[in-house]
């Protein structure tokens, strides 16, 4: 056989294919049947099963039980301490002497703020910085520069009246 005839051979097996499978009739083929459904049973055990460890009977019961994280003792402030003082407020070191006995020792200038060092009566330094409060009085830093540091701390007078007092830590120097 020649190659042009292996050729219409297989085109003609081809056609006859299709003619034969009926892809080229038009008819309307009936869908096919729904399939059935399958309705599955619970399944039932052969056996029952068995244990040794017994089932607990009653749940744990902590209804009579002591919290472990309540306090022992709660604290119930005065309504009259709370109004005489100030808010509670962490107690830092650099709050519990008074501003006097303060000593500025040393500047430092600084484009983004100058930074100023003190130091307390029991010889710990601390840096300052604008805005920091001071003391006792909780006395805020207002200016840092050459000659010293200025703070100003509000305090009541006898009449009531809140008053602003202007404070200033000169640097020592050496002679």
């Amino acid at each position: 056989m020649t190659r042009k005839n292996l050729k219409n051979n297989l085109v003609l097996a081809t056609a006859a294919l299709i003619v034969a499978s009926g892809a080229g009739c038009k008819k309307e083929q009936p869908p096919p049947p729904p399939a059935p459904v399958i309705i599955q049973k619970p399944k039932i055990a052969v056996q029952k099963p068995v244990s040794s460890v017994a089932a607990p009977t009653n749940q744990f019961d902590f209804s009579k039980k002591k919290d472990p994280f309540k306090p022992y003792v709660v604290a119930k402030p005065d309504a009259s301490a709370k109004t005489a003082r100030k808010p509670d407020k962490p107690a830092l070191p650099i709050h519990s002497f008074a501003l006097e006995q303060f000593r500025l020792i040393g500047v430092v200038a600084d484009p983004n703020g100058n930074r100023a060092m003190v130091v307390d009566p029991a010889g710990k330094g601390y840096v300052l910085k604008v805005g920091m409060s001071v003391g006792s009085d909780e006395a805020r830093v207002t200016r840092i520069d050459g000659s010293g540091v200025d703070l100003v701390r509000q305090f009541r007078d006898d009449s009531g009246k809140t008053r602003k007092e202007t404070v200033k830590i000169p640097l020592l120097r050496k002679p």
